[in-house]
């Protein structure tokens, strides 16, 4: 069984899609929501979904103390894989050194393209011809891990920005919870 946990800091569409793909999974188990706003919309979600959240903060005790306090959490729960959805928060070094197990992220360009915040909007402004997703393996370099998976639709400019945005949601809701299980599905075939 892979026990997940997912890092989020905003309203968690992605987190509510993962969230919903592993209702019922009898082999893989959401356990864990780690959230670093605490009035995020994503709170209420991970309630609705009945899983576990651990509010940290940032502001309060500063990025060692909460790596640690997290690095804690994540062995005290017997977590095998983290997946960011929209933690808006780089992780350091130490703490992907530390956890020792993968962390997975969502971006929403097609990288090495619009690394960073904002990244709909940066491929909109360049005009793009197209955009994307990128599924990564994390790094300690913002962005930058190994690709899992990438997946693109034109960029429709004259559609607006707001339409660009839902369609790359779309993208993520569907790809993400997909290359989760596959994840999930090779940690549990190595313990086999």
């Amino acid at each position: 069984m892979a026990n997940i946990a997912i890092f989020a800091s905003g309203s968690g569409s992605n987190f509510e899609a993962l969230a919903t793909s592993f209702k019922g999974d009898k082999k893989n188990e959401v356990k864990l929501l780690i959230c670093n706003k605490k009035n995020a919309y994503v709170i209420e979600r991970a309630k609705n979904h009945n899983i576990k959240c651990e509010l940290i903060n940032y502001l309060q005790d500063g990025q060692l103390l909460v790596e640690k306090k997290v690095t804690d959490i994540i062995k005290h729960n017997k977590i095998d894989v983290i997946f960011l959805a929209g933690f808006m928060r780089v992780l350091s070094a130490k703490f992907i050194k530390d956890v020792g197990i993968p962390i997975i992220n969502i971006h929403p360009s097609l990288l090495p393209k619009h690394k960073g915040s904002d990244a709909i909007k940066k491929a909109y402004d360049a005009g793009d011809k197209e955009i994307g997703i990128s599924i990564h393996h994390v790094s300690e370099e913002v962005d930058g891990g190994e690709i899992i998976l990438q997946e693109s639709i034109p960029l429709e400019k004259e559609k607006g920005l707001d339409f660009i945005e839902s369609e790359v949601h779309k993208l993520e809701h569907l790809y993400y919870p997909q290359i989760a299980k596959q994840i999930c599905e090779e940690i549990n075939s190595k313990r086999n």
